[in-house]
């Protein structure tokens, strides 16, 4: 499967949904997105990760990064992450869990969710 970064806007928020193996190799498909985004004036993320089955330390260095740089300017960043328990896309919530960083981002278990700002994220 290839990795593919595609995106939306929707209410002042970027949407970025990826999908695919996130590594060394592709991460910085999601960086440059993600720096882009601010480049154009949006204070405002979803990196949606439900398609993701693979993410190594350079992909969670991508999200740490992503966080740092949208904090830095104001703005905020949510991450789509489907729940530990669920076939599809836990892979990098049991990683962002094993390294302690998951607690960094407001995750949400769906897209609708993270751009609804009554619902609150789920817990780490």
């Amino acid at each position: 499967m290839a990795f593919t970064v595609t995106g939306t806007e929707h209410d002042g928020w970027v949407v970025l949904r990826v999908s695919g193996e996130m590594d060394l190799m592709t991460s910085p498909e999601l960086r440059r997105r993600v720096h882009d985004a601010v480049a154009a004036g949006h204070r405002s993320v979803v990196v949606d990760l439900s398609g993701v089955f693979f993410c190594d330390s350079s992909g969670v260095g991508v999200l740490i990064a992503a966080r740092r740089l949208l904090r830095s300017c104001g703005g905020r960043l949510r991450l789509v992450l489907p729940a530990a328990g669920a076939e599809d896309g836990s892979h990098v919530n049991r990683v962002l869990g094993a390294l302690g960083v998951r607690r960094l981002f407001e995750v949400f278990p769906d897209a609708d969710a993270a751009l609804d700002e009554d619902v609150r994220p789920m817990s780490a």
